[in-house]
């Protein structure tokens, strides 16, 4: 009798820690549930690494503003400037990953400055969690709109003509438009004296001034003066011509057959993040970047949307880590 009160008491034991598992699991998975459902219950904040009115600030308030809308969500947008696009997607990727602080980085702050900077505060590949690619542009060789220059076969023969007296703007050391030239350099077998700027607006100032002879940047950051009349455009660096820019060849049919180099922009949060909320953002970005509007919209930019999954995204971080660094190795790039 009583090893049959033993032997029932165990057996009590075991299905009461039974039940207690079951319960704990099953409320785990209610509470997991529940969170994906609830997600986003307060403003989601997206870092946008540059100055507002920029041509990456232009896209993200676009696109964030269709996924606000059509999700009932508030997104709002932080701009974060400084250290070419380093604190911005610093300060994202030390964030809780709860889904409530993004970035929208892009080729120079996720892709290049992993080798232009010896002592990057971040790793794009370890400290941040890719969420989608919202977009691609091609970049714009550019002169005033007096230059003599017309096509790249003018600027090229000039250069050739007076080696380093052509000078050259960008953004910055190390960024896509100072590096993209470095390559064309490389492919026209020209040598350019380059001006380095801490941004746009001064070297796009300086261009249409006089100072400067020539400059390289995304199609989204000069759009506006080359509409305007203030720039002309003799070429675009993507495979094709650009919808918005149909008159402007590209630098391979310029005579540089292969030439390519473009700048893409994406979504990213700290690493972590919980893949419920991951796809959650996925879903819902995804489908504003397939609106007709939006699309207009960044193409008016000069900008291509793009989508995808974060494996997508993440694969293109990597390789693009892997194209970009010789480049800037090759270019003796410094950070300014």
């Amino acid at each position: 009798m009583e090893l049959f009160r033993r032997t029932v008491s165990a057996s009590h034991r075991s299905a009461v820690v039974a039940l207690t598992t079951t319960v704990v699991m099953a409320a785990t998975f209610c509470a997991t549930s529940v969170n994906a459902q609830a997600y986003p219950a307060r403003p989601i904040k997206l870092i946008v690494p540059f100055p507002a009115g920029g041509g990456t600030d232009l896209i993200a308030r676009e696109v964030a503003n269709k996924v606000a809308v059509t999700n009932g969500w508030s997104i709002i947008i932080d701009n974060k400037p400084g250290s070419g696009g380093n604190l911005g997607v610093d300060t994202a990727a030390k964030s809780p990953a709860d889904g409530y602080t993004l970035v929208l980085g892009q080729t120079s702050n996720l892709a290049i400055n992993p080798t232009l900077y010896p002592k990057l505060p971040y790793n794009p590949e370890k400290d941040l969690t890719p969420i989608v690619t919202i977009a691609s542009a091609p970049l714009a060789m550019v002169v005033a709109a007096n230059s003599p220059y017309k096509t790249v076969a003018d600027v090229v023969a000039a250069a050739k003509a007076k080696p380093e007296t052509l000078n050259y703007a960008s953004s910055g050391s190390g960024t896509v438009a100072h590096l993209a030239t470095e390559l064309f350099q490389k492919t026209a077998g020209v040598k350019f004296t380059h001006v380095p700027y801490k941004g746009a607006a001064q070297g796009s100032t300086d261009l249409i001034g006089g100072q400067i002879q020539m400059y390289m940047s995304s199609v989204p950051t000069l759009i506006g003066y080359i509409k305007n009349g203030k720039m002309r455009a003799i070429a675009v660096t993507s495979p094709k011509r650009t919808a918005d820019l149909p008159g402007v060849p590209t630098i391979a049919e310029s005579g540089f057959k292969g030439f390519e180099a473009v700048t893409w922009f994406g979504v990213a949060g700290p690493a972590g993040l919980p893949k419920d909320v991951v796809a959650k953002l996925n879903g819902a970005f995804n489908k504003a970047l397939q609106d007709p509007e939006v699309q207009k919209k960044l193409a008016g930019q000069g900008a291509d949307t793009m989508g995808g999954t974060p494996e997508q995204f993440a694969k293109l971080i990597h390789e693009d880590i892997g194209r970009w660094g010789p480049i800037v190795k090759e270019s003796g790039a410094k950070v300014d």
